[in-house]
């Protein structure tokens, strides 16, 4: 596994907006508190989300994006990269792959974190069509389209060098812990995930229990992985690719 030191630059690949916010904002907020250079990665704008019908979808795509751009600014990211594929349409295929090897060239990360591309019937929600598939794209995109300078010949056309992310940190891992699972100690950060998650103002019914609803989660985390009472917890499968 990658020591923190050898972390410069970190990309975050997801399908939505309030995805990484979910699974990895306050882990985003260690790593850019460490002075890491974040980006965020989104597939979609999220244009088929919300609950009001009123909203023109068009609009609901730039309120997302806006709404994504005020959360990573609460956990200190400033780079975003909207790839405007279609909401809910999210295919793993040789387009995505592509897209995604370039964002991976110009970034030149030593880290990726992405969403899980398995299906679990499990945990439904976070077995989203969109997000297996960009999990998918994701990991194929890190290995091996990116390192191949003979993949997507037009990358090097246009000046982007292959590229070697060494490691891959997987959203969410249900395994138990092992030497696969990186736990991320976030205690001190959780009140930013929570801030960044109630800036998706359009996701949120009741954005009263989101706080409740996180602290939970990552306390049961920190339970699991045997952490003090107290504390909060991120963990992600790590592929290392080096």
């Amino acid at each position: 596994m990658l020591e923190p030191h050898e972390v410069q630059r970190a990309l975050v690949i997801t399908a939505h907006p309030d995805d990484v916010d979910f699974g990895a904002a306050a882990t985003v907020a260690n790593l850019t508190d460490r002075g890491v250079e974040v980006t965020y990665c989104l597939v979609t704008d999220g244009d088929a989300g919300g609950f009001d019908q009123t909203i023109p979808r068009p609009q609901m795509a730039q309120m997302r994006r806006e709404e994504q751009t005020r959360a990573a600014k609460e956990v200190g990211v400033e780079q975003l990269v909207f790839l405007g594929f279609g909401d809910g349409r999210v295919l793993y295929d040789l387009a995505l792959r592509e897209a995604l090897s370039r964002v991976i060239r110009q970034v030149r990360p030593q880290l990726v974190i992405t969403q899980s591309p398995t299906l679990d019937l499990g945990r439904i929600y976070a077995s989203h069509p969109d997000h297996v598939a960009t999990g998918q794209a994701a990991i194929a995109a890190v290995y091996p389209d990116a390192r191949n300078p003979f993949a997507y010949p037009q990358l090097l056309a246009d000046g982007l060098e292959a590229w070697t992310v060494p490691e891959i940190w997987i959203m969410s891992p249900l395994a138990d812990p092992g030497p696969s699972i990186h736990v991320e100690d976030v205690t001190v950060n959780v009140g930013r995930k929570i801030r960044a998650l109630l800036c998706h103002e359009t996701q949120h019914k009741d954005p009263s229990g989101i706080g409740t609803m996180v602290r939970t989660w990552m306390t049961a985390n920190a339970t699991k992985f045997g952490l003090p009472d107290g504390s909060a917890v991120e963990a992600f499968r790590v592929v290392e690719t080096r």
